[in-house]
């Protein structure tokens, strides 16, 4: 089993009493209406991640915004007052409300800091309105919100993405349009429908995805789609991630404390360890380090 070092590409820390994550408030009819939510609103410091992750060789970590309330700059200045000792949040991934008007000034202003490394855009749509995460099903190829995706390249920024398979040809465009934009996939391209035809669009639109090569994915949160998981559920989709993007282009992340819904972090990297122990050492480096290492400039 895999012993070296770990990048965890993908998480999120909070502190409530600022009042920036309304999702998160045990009040709020959102921590009502998602299953299991109220497992993750309270407080979440880099103390808290460094004892979930106590177990495993974690030696840095990405965080991804966290549906900040207010100005997205706000969150990352909050970011740079927290403790770096023991590698949590030496990177960043930061909003910016990609077509809402003034995402130009808020990139540049994300930009300034060092340690921002990109830009999450979320396109999930589902034809089931209680599974949006957006309201327009052809947000990416909204005028305003592909001009301003445009602008990252030229900060030397990345687009991080969170879509369904829905959205694949939307994003293969994007991709094409744009070969000098770095685009990470979250959470396996978010495989929500589990029926035969779900995972069979969801396999064809990693597919279609996957031919780009400025296309990169984050085998992160497995269990968000998968409530009845087992590991052999989990690997079938991990696998089918490497089998599209190869080993130099796909990493395991976490998305925790979300993914603690679901799973502890000892069952996401056991799991992930289990299901990369088939492969080359080297290959199992780059999945759990290298990649994030380059992708992220660690």
């Amino acid at each position: 089993m895999y012993s070296g070092p770990i990048i965890d590409p993908h998480h999120h820390l909070w502190d409530l009493s600022m009042g920036k994550h309304a999702w998160l408030v045990p009040s709020d009819p959102t921590v009502q209406a998602i299953a299991g939510l109220e497992k993750i609103a309270h407080d979440y410091f880099p103390d808290d991640y460094a004892r979930d992750a106590a177990g495993h060789n974690v030696v840095a970590t990405v965080h991804i915004e966290a549906l900040w309330a207010g100005n997205p700059v706000e969150e990352t200045r909050w970011l740079e007052t927290l403790d770096k000792s023991r590698g949590v949040a030496l990177r960043y991934v930061a909003g910016a409300s990609l077509g809402m008007g003034g995402a130009e000034r808020v990139i540049a202003e994300q930009a300034a800091f060092d340690r921002v490394t990109g830009i999450r855009g979320i396109l999930s749509w589902h034809p089931d309105p209680k599974k949006c995460f957006v309201s327009d099903p052809e947000l990416g190829r909204n005028a305003d919100w592909r001009r301003d995706v445009a602008l990252l390249p030229a900060h030397g920024l990345n687009l991080e993405l969170m879509m369904y398979p829905y959205q694949a040809s939307i994003v293969r465009e994007i991709a094409d349009s744009l070969p000098d934009l770095q685009i990470i996939i979250n959470h396996c391209g978010s495989p929500i429908d589990r029926d035969a035809e779900g995972m069979q669009r969801w396999r064809d639109g990693l597919k279609l995805i996957s031919v780009c090569p400025n296309i990169a994915i984050k085998i992160s949160n497995p269990g968000a789609y998968d409530h009845d998981w087992t590991p052999e559920s989990i690997r079938d989709v991990a696998m089918h991630c490497i089998d599209c993007f190869g080993t130099e282009r796909s990493m395991f992340g976490t998305d925790y404390p979300v993914s603690k819904i679901q799973m502890s972090y000892d069952q996401i990297y056991d799991t992930f360890k289990t299901i990369a122990s088939a492969l080359p050492v080297e290959d199992q480096a780059k999945l759990f380090h290298d990649n994030a290492k380059r992708f992220y400039r660690l």
